[in-house]
């Protein structure tokens, strides 16, 4: 086996977990900086005394290692706003109208209602400022859709990213700081007073070529769900596939495929190398080599609009490129840690990246399993080869992703060795007759039994895909898995494959170790999920509200309608490992720890009961004053079914009458223990 150099291993390890502490634990100084200093003086300090030993001694060791981590830390707090002296938030507050120059950097989903546009503050009120916000524009505003690079002046004023309202919900607010977002604002036409094209940027170019692209793919004879996959592979664009057939991908197993990432960069890293082996053959082959193979992956990443996760992949397969136009005694393993090294410091905010982490975990569960894998079987033929190492290869990627897919997914396809059985070869296959495609479209050159062929090969991918999503029985949905599940699974993994690699007593013990920490893990969780609360969720235009006993959770709600796969309602049930729920027509009273839950409908008409929690619904016409004084109540509750109008008078109402007033839409669902 080829060496493995550690110290790059440990140095991307304790930069990365630098990177990680400034994520959760920030501070309010730049201490790091002062620290960086006095950590390389004692690291001179301790080369000095070791540099003419053979073996450093575990001081050195211990202060090179922290020099790397306080690097990591460092990196990622400098980025944060209060450490950018331009950064827009130290000139404006949030609610404060303001005269912005944006300028569009990233160009996100539409939701119903809004164009999505991730924006650089590039002036307030004249003053020249830095930090990125997100832009919404409302869709009756504007007939044309803005790019890359185009530059507006807005009047408006900053808001908060909201926090969910409902427990267990997505945390978008959480995700955007992620891209560095951490305002929005929304405007309308009225509120633009210019838009204009910026000095354009790579990015930029990049972006206008992909909509080239797209424009000429329109014109093919593709039919619409095998044009929008065709989009997906080649050019990165999911946006026109349907809600259904996406499902369908995703219950196959396949929808990594959908999203231009790793994947199909290392499948173009192999295309490319075979077509480019003739190279080799010249003065400098190897070098040459990789250079136009380099070539080839960014100029592929540069079609599909140079977005993060194909930059990414594109930088570690460059590494990949290089080590192998060196000749020199290697392994993957380090050019591996080396590219994910240089990453963290271009951009230390893609580790908590879903597809970044997926990929490293993917590539990095290759090279430690797969090997081992291939041995189990000797194949004779290249057929079974091929087919072997597809298997092998499948089972070691999903073994490494498997923890973190069912940590963020809730869910796991049974058939996924299946599908990627099938779909791995066929990748290869649509990914180097997709790139002629788009070349030859772009250039109206595009044969029509080449279109009608390709078409025809989408066409029965996707019938495939939908065939194996309707096996439902082996599609394991909506599992729990907590970050202490998650950890301890990886700890348990890594255990196994340094076991598997050599075994002896002290792994084995290391082994049953880790798994009876997970196995620990596992009852702490079904502990905390035995408790008992009851819910007021919050939903537009709706009452939804449950009493949760263990894993029991009966759910009330006002029509016959079932909600139980409802967003608010089926992240709680995930999140809280619920089993058996059952729904009812809400009531109008309720009992819960002797404690009594009035319930008011339209009618607002409501027994004489004293001391109860009162909950307000489908906006009743109620004369609150009257109500708190005949009642008495513990607190107002106001759901999401009720107009924003009463809400506001009822909340005066309560602040006249120095009582506590819940509104589900501003301070999110309410939860009683």
């Amino acid at each position: 086996m080829k060496f493995v150099n550690y110290i790059i291993v440990f140095i991307s390890v304790f930069v990365a977990l630098g990177v990680i502490t400034a994520h959760f634990f920030p501070t309010s100084n730049n201490f790091s900086l002062a620290i960086i200093p006095g950590l390389t003086f004692l690291l001179g300090i301790a080369w000095l005394f070791v540099r003419k030993q053979l073996y450093q001694n575990i001081f050195f060791g211990i202060i090179a290692y922290f020099c790397f981590f306080v690097i990591g830390y460092f990196n990622y707090q400098i980025r944060l706003p209060p450490f950018q002296p331009k950064h827009y938030s130290h000139i404006i507050s949030a609610e404060q109208v303001s005269l912005l120059q944006l300028k569009i950097t990233e160009v996100l989903k539409p939701d119903s209602y809004n164009h999505k546009y991730i924006s650089e503050v590039k002036a307030v009120d004249g003053t020249s400022t830095s930090g990125k916000i997100l832009l919404s524009i409302g869709k009756n505003s504007f007939s044309e859709k803005f790019t890359i690079d185009n530059i507006l002046v807005v009047c408006s004023s900053l808001k908060n990213i909201r926090k969910p309202l409902n427990p267990y919900s997505f945390d978008y607010s959480k995700y955007l700081k992620t891209l560095s977002v951490y305002d929005q604002i929304r405007v309308w036409n009225t509120q633009v007073y210019s838009l204009t094209q910026g000095n354009p940027t790579l990015r930029g170019r990049a972006e206008r070529f992909r909509n080239f692209l797209l424009t000429k793919l329109q014109k093919t004879s593709f039919g619409k769900d095998e044009h929008a996959i065709v989009q997906a592979l080649i050019l990165g664009q999911k946006k026109e596939i349907s809600k259904e057939l996406y499902s369908d991908y995703a219950a196959a197993g396949a929808v990594h495929i959908l999203a231009v990432s790793g994947l199909h960069v290392g499948i173009l890293f192999f295309i490319f190398s075979f077509l480019l082996k003739p190279l080799k053959r010249l003065p400098q082959g190897n070098l040459i080599q990789s250079l136009a193979l380099v070539l080839c992956l960014w100029g592929f990443a540069f079609t599909t609009g140079l977005s993060p996760s194909v930059t990414r992949a594109v930088t570690m397969f460059s590494f990949f490129a290089f080590a192998k136009s060196i000749n020199r005694e290697t392994n993957s393993i380090n050019t591996l840690f080396l590219s994910l090294l240089m990453l963290l410091i271009v951009n230390p905010r893609w580790l908590f990246h879903v597809g970044f982490q997926l990929s490293y975990l993917a590539v990095l569960s290759i090279l430690l399993i797969q090997p081992k894998l291939r041995t189990f079987y000797r194949p004779r033929f290249y057929i079974d080869k091929m087919f072997w190492d597809i298997f092998t290869v499948s089972i070691a990627a999903q073994l490494g992703i498997l923890p973190l897919s069912i940590y963020y997914f809730h869910q796991f396809p049974g058939l996924f060795f299946i599908t990627n059985l099938v779909v791995l070869p066929v990748l290869g296959i649509l990914l180097g007759i997709g790139v002629l495609v788009v070349f030859l479209a772009a250039l109206e050159l595009l044969p029509e039994w080449i279109s009608v062929t390709y078409n025809f090969l989408i066409s029965r991918l996707n019938q495939f895909i939908t065939w194996v999503a309707n096996q439902e029985r082996f599609l394991f949905e909506n599992i729990h898995f907590s970050e202490g599940k998650l950890i301890g699974s990886y700890l348990l993994l890594i255990t196994l494959v340094i076991l598997w690699k050599r075994f002896n007593y002290e792994k084995l013990v290391l082994g049953f170790a880790s798994l009876s920490l997970l196995i620990g893990i596992f009852i702490w969780d079904k502990r905390n999920a035995s408790e008992t609360e009851f819910v007021i969720f919050h939903k537009s235009r709706k009452s939804l509200m449950g009493y949760k006993k263990a894993e029991k959770f009966l759910l009330f709600r006002r029509n016959s309608g079932t909600y139980k796969n409802a967003v608010p309602i089926k992240g709680y049930r995930i999140a809280r490992q619920i089993d058996n729920i059952s729904e009812e027509n809400i009531l109008s009273v309720l009992k819960y720890k002797q404690q009594t839950i009035l319930v008011l409908d339209s009618l607002g008409v409501y027994p004489k009961l004293s001391k109860a929690i009162v909950v307000l619904t489908q906006s009743p016409k109620v004369n609150l004053e009257r109500l708190i004084d005949s009642l008495k109540p513990r607190i107002i509750i106001a759901d999401g079914s009720n107009y924003l109008s009463y809400i506001s008078r009822w909340r005066r109402t309560c602040q006249q009458k120095k009582l506590p007033f819940h509104h589900t839409g501003k301070e999110g669902a309410y939860v009683k223990n």
